[in-house]
């Protein structure tokens, strides 16, 4: 049995402290004024115009990864998951994983027809997606060793830096307009080492060089595994932090700093291993540890576990995320959160054997699925977790305020950043103008009557 107190302790003893930080940290780096005029043909101030401005979106990037879409076992939930991801968030992370878009050497798997392949919904199929629903991408991951196909592993060092860099270069024809956030590489710290590449003493630099070659004009982002981001001593010589510093001081263009945060930890273990990653002055200290190389940070693939269904469990899933989301929405260097798996019971195996695959949807006992991180469960209701990641972002953060011109004929109004919608009411009727609030810009929406 679970002790959500005993969970729960340091955010709790820290409370006061947090919600100061919470509050002051979202008053200053997530709102800004936005300063409506009214006037008529003549250039007239027009007082008492009603002002009714609605947030439309978000600047600020969150979502999930997109690994299920057309993957599930009916047609039925295949729909119900297209409808859930089409407002659930504004950012879908894409499988850019190279064995399973390029199972064969050669045969790249691309189109949104191509051969199914389970957890890696086909990259076409996922951009059409989001574009027809108005959601920004993520690339993951042009460079991860971890899921290198097997053709590359007994590949000469020459020969595999030649299929790296074709790979790049067919990425980079077929999307770099097309995915804002390219990450170049993930989980280096975590590498197993089956590849010659990653034997190279320079393997982050030459990685970035090719992506700067072939994607000048997209963010390069860097990723690495929750230990290495969170769990290290907070000072400038631990790994991430110093493999990153050596690459940016040899010239590699990185031009924003993953994090991420996946609480792998059996529930008997739960509470002694969390103590690091639910202390949020560690986290903050961190953070302010990372903004240090003045580039943004992603907290890029987040899980918490659940680890049952029982209502008690699923409720403290909901309270760690409110309180995670919160730290991290406030931090001035965050600029994305994304969570990772949206179901349970289709989570990462660590098996590739098709037919353990075929066993684990559903079966909770098997590879991550063991963690119930999802924010619906297996049957597609939604959690707690759920509603509270929309609570936050379409309530809480959330700006639909009225107000009325002066005798300047002017209103000022302060929102979240992000697009709006701005209604202006007279007595001879009703006009509606859309203005972006905008970070570091002036917000001025000029309107003749």
């Amino acid at each position: 049995m679970r002790d959500s107190k005993q969970i729960m302790e340091l955010f709790e003893q820290q409370r006061a402290q947090t919600d100061a930080y919470v509050r002051e940290g979202i008053e200053k780096n997530r709102k800004g004024e936005l300063r409506i005029r009214v006037t008529d043909a003549n250039g007239q101030a027009v007082p008492g115009a009603q002002i009714h401005v609605r947030q439309l979106t978000h600047a600020f990037r969150y979502g999930c990864n997109l690994f299920m879409l057309d993957e599930l076992e009916t047609d039925e939930k295949n729909a119900k998951y297209r409808e859930i991801m089409r407002t659930f968030g504004n950012m879908y992370t894409l499988p850019f994983y190279w064995d399973a878009t390029e199972p064969e050497r050669g045969k790249t798997r691309y189109h949104k027809d191509s051969v199914k392949v389970y957890r890696r919904p086909a990259i076409d199929r996922c951009i059409e997606f989001c574009q027809e629903n108005g959601i920004e991408l993520r690339e993951h991951a042009l460079a991860y060793e971890r899921f290198f196909p097997k053709w590359m592993y007994n590949l000469p060092m020459d020969e595999a830096w030649s299929e790296l860099e074709r790979r790049f270069q067919e990425i980079s024809a077929r999307y770099a307009d097309k995915i804002p956030t390219i990450e170049v590489t993930n989980e280096v710290g975590h590498a197993p080492g089956q590849t010659a590449l990653i034997q190279h003493p320079d393997y982050i630099n030459r990685c970035f060089a090719l992506a700067e070659k072939y994607f000048p004009h997209n963010q390069l982002g860097i990723n690495e595994a929750t230990r290495w981001a969170w769990d290290d001593k907070c000072r400038t010589c631990d790994k991430y932090y110093a493999y990153i510093e050596n690459a940016m001081l040899k010239g590699a263009r990185i031009d924003a700093i993953g994090m991420q945060y996946h609480m792998f930890f059996r529930s008997e273990d739960e509470y002694e291993r969390t103590r690091p990653f639910y202390d949020p002055q560690n986290l903050i200290r961190h953070m302010d540890l990372y903004a240090r190389f003045n580039k943004p940070l992603q907290i890029t693939e987040v899980t918490i576990p659940a680890y049952t269904d029982l209502p008690e469990d699923e409720q403290l899933q909901a309270e760690i995320i409110t309180q995670l989301f919160s730290i991290w929405f406030a931090h001035p260097a965050v600029e994305q959160i994304i969570y990772w798996n949206m179901i349970d019971g289709y989570a990462h195996l660590w098996d590739p054997d098709p037919e353990t695959i075929r066993r684990s949807q559903g079966n909770m006992t098997l590879g991550e699925n063991y963690y119930r991180g999802g924010l619906l469960r297996f049957d597609m209701s939604p959690k707690p977790a759920y509603f509270a990641i929309r609570n936050l972002f379409e309530k809480v953060w959330h700006t639909d305020e009225a107000a009325a011109t002066n005798t300047d004929g002017e209103c000022m109004l302060r929102g979240f950043y992000g697009d709006y919608e701005v209604e202006i009411t007279l007595p001879d009727g009703t006009r509606t103008e859309k203005i972006t609030l905008a970070k570091g810009t002036e917000n001025t929406l000029n309107v003749i009557i």
